[in-house]
């Protein structure tokens, strides 16, 4: 009985998490890119980097929370420029090569000592160095903690009640927009050009416009979802590398690629399997089969095993719609 309730708490925690809003956030963005649009983009976490290292530089500089936050989707937006211009006009995986490169530079020179003042080089940067702005706007008590049911997280300071409040909102905010969107006009003709672009601009339409419009917006997405993230925890390049961007690709393609709510789904159920597993097999394997350090190392293997099925059985995922999106379609 103790341990189903265990399982309850860590799936509830899983679901309340500002770490799960972040993901949903960035899931949107790489939504835009590769479920609406046709853009495989592998460098979705170099978006969330750029999103969190504006925050917190910026913020670290003297600049406010609302600078900092426009610093970072500034960041994204001329990022996404700089990779989409010179490569969006080619066809095949060459975006996939120069996002996934793109996005190990950042990680790279964001981690380079040299530059360590403005970044924290390795290390990062402290979360205590740019988040009390944020904490300072909080409706709840700055100090203290919350319990509601089994679980309790602080006000507002660090992974609180306060900022899982505004990740979700802020996913919620992100979701409708992109609902709206992909049901005009424009957001027809970006999934046009997913299906066949030839056809598209046989129509007078111009595709490399649109494709550099979806390529930015998507980006824009995924900095804000880096920047709920760092304010979490804090600014470590190591931390949204290119193990983040295949996360991001699970969790997109379990809720279901070319939906609304798919990538808020897959958040979900992926974190919640994830820690639920962990406490599945902490129970049930004795530590001379598998010690603690193991532990997550298998279950991300159990991820990768199902991500492949997944693929192969319901490549749409759980809400989307295989007559729009498949693989090999």
């Amino acid at each position: 009985m103790n341990f189903l309730y265990t399982l309850f708490q860590d799936g509830g925690a899983a679901v309340i998490s500002s770490t799960t809003a972040a993901f949903a956030i960035a899931a949107i963005g790489l939504n835009v890119h590769f479920g609406y649009t046709g853009l495989v983009n592998i460098g979705q976490a170099g978006f969330m980097l750029l999103g969190a290292y504006g925050l917190a530089i910026t913020i670290d500089a003297g600049g406010g929370l609302l600078l900092g936050v426009l610093a970072g989707l500034a960041a994204a937006a001329v990022f996404a420029l700089i990779l989409g211009i010179p490569t969006l006009k080619l066809r095949g995986d060459y975006l996939a090569i120069v996002t996934i490169a793109a996005a190990e530079i950042i990680r790279i020179v964001g981690g380079d000592q040299s530059v360590a003042p403005i970044t924290g080089g390795v290390a990062g940067i402290p979360n205590s160095k740019y988040s009390q702005d944020f904490i300072n706007l909080s409706p709840f008590p700055k100090t203290g903690v919350l319990t509601i049911g089994p679980w309790t997280y602080p006000y507002s300071a660090g992974n609180s009640w306060w900022l899982s409040l505004v990740g979700w909102l802020i996913a919620a905010v992100a979701a409708l927009i992109v609902f709206l969107l992909f049901r005009s006009p424009w957001g027809r003709t970006i999934r046009g050009i997913r299906e066949d672009e030839d056809a598209v601009r046989s129509l007078g339409k111009n595709v490399y416009l649109y494709k550099v419009q979806s390529l930015v917006l998507g980006g824009v997405i995924g900095a804000l979802g880096g920047i709920v993230f760092a304010l979490g925890s804090s600014v470590q390049p190591d931390a949204l590398g290119r193990t983040t961007t295949f996360l991001l690709y699970t969790v997109l393609l379990l809720g279901g690629a070319a939906s609304v709510l798919g990538p808020v789904l897959g958040s979900f159920l992926y974190f919640i399997f994830v820690i639920v597993l962990q406490d599945v097999v902490t129970q049930f394997v004795p530590s001379s089969i598998m010690n603690q350090q193991q532990i997550p190392e298998f279950t991300y293997v159990l991820v990768g095993i199902g991500l492949m099925l997944l693929v192969i059985f319901r490549p749409q995922g759980i809400l989307g719609n295989k007559k729009e999106l498949s693989f090999g379609a």
